[in-house]
């Protein structure tokens, strides 16, 4: 069977095996900002497993952006080769290995969520040591609870959207072959959209011209520091129920993709709510996908959707519709690390175990081939067109 799912797709020079995408997902598990065991052994599982792009968690440019003191860190080349171990597990198992790049803003400095995700002292040091200085585009805090930020100078903003870059080199010498910025739930990128977090008079505020500048600026200085054939993902919150509408984000990606964006990951949320994690039981199955659907159709440009893709057809059915070009599952690999495995048998993909690891594959086929007698070996077809 043909599966629009399991279907390669090249963005620029890099090529996916499929359409299955590992969703950023903060871990909270760095100290002073490093990798660790945990990170390789939570990202090497979805290689193993199948996934086409293995996307590593939101890591920070600049350190006054880490959400908690424990997430993970790319603002100093002394980052760099601890990942390299992650990177090459990853290409070893014939998946992309991805790096979301990310600045929290007035959100930042925060307990983990397991820890009642509450705002921490202001005399809290920074991941790898320093006072931990709240920023943001306006002096305005997130909810009464949280800290009031300082407003960035006009030179700040320049040298942050440098940071954006010289992070994307980092990931470029640990061994990453995509990068996304995370432009949305409420961060800094986002808070320059929002007309409610924003409220700047200068050239950084105002209209939606200006208010845009910010993220165009990030996604341009990335873009030049970035190799040409790797591709480069934009996180949005496609809506956020604070002024921030669909018609902008189809604008937003209009002027991305013109600064060298190639696709955009189409989330929502974080700016008037506390979190962009839906937990209504009103929300069913692929409550974002529309937003994907509506920014690849109206600008042309590759989407990647989110938000409760729970099953095989359900996915399938999303790329072969065309509402959007990849899938990024989060919530449910944490669930099922094995998803793309099982996905592949649902669906009925020939040849079926090949697209895993030969320590995996060999062993499930017998074990299929021994439940139907007679069945052909699937798996080494699958060798015999690799080789």
């Amino acid at each position: 069977m043909i599966s629009d799912l399991f279907c390669p797709l090249q963005i620029r020079d890099v090529r996916l095996k499929n359409r299955i995408v590992l969703s950023p997902m903060l871990t909270y598990a760095a100290t002073d900002g490093w990798v660790n065991d945990w990170h390789f052994m939570h990202l090497g599982k979805y290689a193993a497993g199948g996934c086409g792009l293995v996307f590593m968690e939101s890591t920070k440019v600049d350190p006054r952006g880490c959400t908690t003191p424990a997430d993970l860190a790319l603002w100093d080349d002394r980052y760099i080769e601890p990942m390299i171990r992650i990177t090459e597990f990853i290409k070893a198992h014939n998946a992309v290995p991805g790096i979301q790049l990310s600045h929290s803003g007035r959100k930042a400095r925060q307990s983990r969520p397991w820890e009642g995700r509450g705002p921490l002292p202001a005399d809290t040091s920074l991941p790898g040591g320093g006072d931990w200085d709240l920023v943001g585009p306006s002096p305005i805090p997130h909810d009464a609870q949280h800290g009031t930020p300082r407003e960035l100078k006009r030179d700040e903003i320049a040298g942050l959207a440098q940071a954006w870059a010289q992070a994307a080199d980092r990931a470029r010498r640990a061994g990453f072959e995509a990068v996304e910025i995370h432009g949305a739930h409420g961060y800094l990128i986002h808070e320059f959209l929002s007309p409610v977090a924003n409220q700047r008079t200068d050239e950084y505020g105002g209209s939606l011209e200006n208010r845009m500048r910010f993220a165009i600026e990030v996604a341009a200085a990335t873009r030049k520091a970035w190799p040409e054939g790797k591709p480069l993902f934009f996180r949005i919150s496609a809506v956020d129920g604070a002024g921030w509408e669909i018609e902008h984000s189809v604008e937003l990606t209009r002027r991305l993709s013109a600064v060298g964006v190639d696709v955009i990951d189409c989330s929502t949320g974080g700016v008037a709510n506390y979190t962009h994690v839906a937990t209504s039981p009103d929300i069913g199955y692929g409550y974002q996908v529309p937003h994907a659907e509506r920014i690849r159709a109206e600008t042309g440009v590759m989407t990647m959707a989110v938000g409760h893709i729970i099953h095989a057809d359900q996915a399938d059915g999303i790329v072969r519709s065309g509402q959007a070009d990849l899938v990024a599952i989060g919530r449910e690999m944490l669930h099922n690390p094995n998803w793309p495995i099982d996905a592949a048998q649902k669906l009925g993909i020939e040849p079926g175990f090949a697209h895993v690891p030969d320590a995996y594959g060999y062993w499930l086929e017998k074990r299929a081939r021994s439940r139907f007698p007679g069945r052909p070996s699937t798996w080494q077809r699958g060798i015999d067109a690799r080789d």
